[in-house]
């Protein structure tokens, strides 16, 4: 882990504390617990807590890096930080806050850090059954301490796929249906688990072959980039570029596969649209 050895150490502390806290109330929570910031976008008292314990530990070993998270944070966290530092952490508390609603058990903690525009640290806690997915740049991608690869699987009708509707911005179900329908008939399966975090986790895991998925926030794929590179994967915008993090679309695969998911993406979409929430609903 040559590089950033306290800084994997510092985002696996503190999600495996998150997470603490959202087994805590899992599938405890009333209505005054729960509010809505958008159209189907909610937030709970875990996701509060969980968000504040991770900055707590954040920031107690790295004062000047500027933190930027799904909840709204108070103002003195980055009091005196520059926004424009070049080392950018980007935190989750708790990806699949629906699921975690509904007791449904996929949801996760996402901490990634960016060091001079490089996603260099990536941790996914998959919550509930405490499956700690965690990379550092060059020193490889891990499941609870073992190395993991992404698949070897090349042929399109064999493939198991992961991909998420844009609940946040349905102006674009019609167009992301034509990829749904595309990808569905040319493959073996697709998978909707409604946690992206835990999407670009099991591509780096081998589960899934790929994934694909618009209207994303930075912190969805922040981690997920480094997991999957670091197991041999490849991660791009919908047009094979790297504006994902800007754009909101995402196509992350095994590699083998990337060439077949972008061509077809590049047929649907058009380039240079956002595809983002920021468009409206």
């Amino acid at each position: 882990m040559a590089g950033f050895e306290k800084e994997l150490a510092v985002a696996k502390t503190a999600a495996a504390e998150a997470g603490e806290i959202a087994r805590g109330s899992y599938a405890k929570l009333s209505e005054k617990d729960i509010g809505e910031k958008g159209v189907n976008d909610l937030v709970t008292v875990v996701d509060v807590d969980a968000q504040k314990a991770i900055v707590s530990q954040i920031r107690a070993s790295f004062p000047d890096d500027f933190i930027i998270a799904e909840e709204n944070l108070d103002p003195e966290v980055n009091e005196g930080c520059d926004p424009e530092n070049s080392r950018r952490w980007y935190i989750d508390p708790l990806d699949g806050t629906t699921n975690y609603i509904h007791a449904y058990p996929m949801f996760a903690v996402n901490i990634a850090l960016e060091v001079d525009r490089k996603m260099s640290v990536g941790v996914t806690y998959g919550t509930l059954r405490e499956e700690m997915f965690f990379a550092s740049a060059g020193s490889g991608a891990f499941l609870n301490g073992k190395p993991i690869k992404v698949s070897t699987i090349s042929a399109a009708n064999r493939t198991l796929l992961g991909t998420g509707f844009p609940f946040r911005a349905r102006r674009y179900l019609d167009i992301y249906l034509k990829s749904f329908r595309y990808f569905f008939n040319n493959s073996r399966g697709v998978r909707r688990a409604g946690s992206a975090a835990l999407d670009f986790a099991y591509v780096a895991a081998g589960r899934l072959d790929a994934f694909w998925e618009m209207t994303l926030s930075p912190w969805d794929m922040a981690a997920g980039v480094v997991l999957i590179e670091e197991a041999g994967g490849r991660v791009t915008d919908f047009f094979s570029g790297g504006e994902y993090l800007d754009r909101g679309h995402v196509v992350a695969t095994n590699g083998l596969l990337h060439d077949w998911m972008t061509n077809k993406l590049s047929e649907i979409f058009t380039k240079g649209q956002d595809y983002n929430i920021r468009d409206g609903f």
